[in-house]
């Protein structure tokens, strides 16, 4: 069996960083499927796949999935019940 490599949040700030004009890394973010509340840098996210996916690090169920195509960037946020933005 195969050990899945996932790196923490930190590593969405750079395609993020694209969509949002705040560090999101910073962000307080909230598990919609177990309530696990922390800064969106703890998430675990796999660059595997076609795109970047957070998992959360409470229940591993997905956060946010960003897909970019040659013409669109694809941001599902379902995962979370918030995204908390600290206003600097």
């Amino acid at each position: 069996m195969t050990e899945t490599r996932y790196l923490d949040g930190n590593a969405a700030a750079g395609a993020l960083s694209n969509l949002f004009a705040v560090d999101i890394t910073a962000a307080i973010a909230r598990c919609a499927g177990c309530g696990h509340t922390g800064v969106f840098a703890d998430t675990r996210l796999y660059v595997d796949a076609p795109g970047l996916v957070a998992r959360c690090s409470g229940c591993d169920g997905v956060l946010l999935r960003v897909v970019t195509t040659p013409t669109d960037t694809y941001v599902d946020l379902r995962g979370l019940t918030y995204l908390k933005v600290p206003n600097e």
